[in-house]
């Protein structure tokens, strides 16, 4: 098992144990649960952006750099679980994400001057 199979598997069993079993959802549930761990990581990123000096007018603000990593971590919780809603495994994202980082790269090498929505449905 690598890591990321393994992150998706400590995740599965946190929801479980939680109470929440994303792998018998229908599309309320889906819609639901999609919803929800949006909002949450969603509140992730303002702690996130909470942890930087972001003030440029205050002067007391420090970098919280453990808190920041903390913040991110939360976020990819909540990712995976909104990833698992999907039916996206594991293995589904690491496949999605090389194609989507072959596109990205692509449309860097073409200038990405025009907006082609098409070149990320093969994802």
């Amino acid at each position: 098992m690598d890591k990321l199979d393994e992150i998706f598997q400590l995740q599965k069993t946190l929801n479980e144990r939680i109470g929440v079993d994303l792998d018998n959802l229908d599309e309320e549930g889906q819609i639901k649960w999609t919803l929800n761990y949006v909002r949450a990581m969603q509140q992730e990123l303002a702690e996130l952006v909470d942890s930087v000096p972001w003030k440029w007018w205050a002067k007391y603000q420090e970098f919280d750099s453990q808190n920041a990593k903390v913040e991110v971590v939360d976020m990819f919780h909540f990712l995976v679980s909104a990833a698992q809603v999907l039916g996206l495994s594991a293995d589904d994202i690491y496949q999605a994400y090389v194609k989507k980082n072959q596109v990205n790269m692509q449309r860097q090498d073409s200038g990405y001057a025009v907006k082609d929505e098409d070149d990320s449905k093969h994802i």
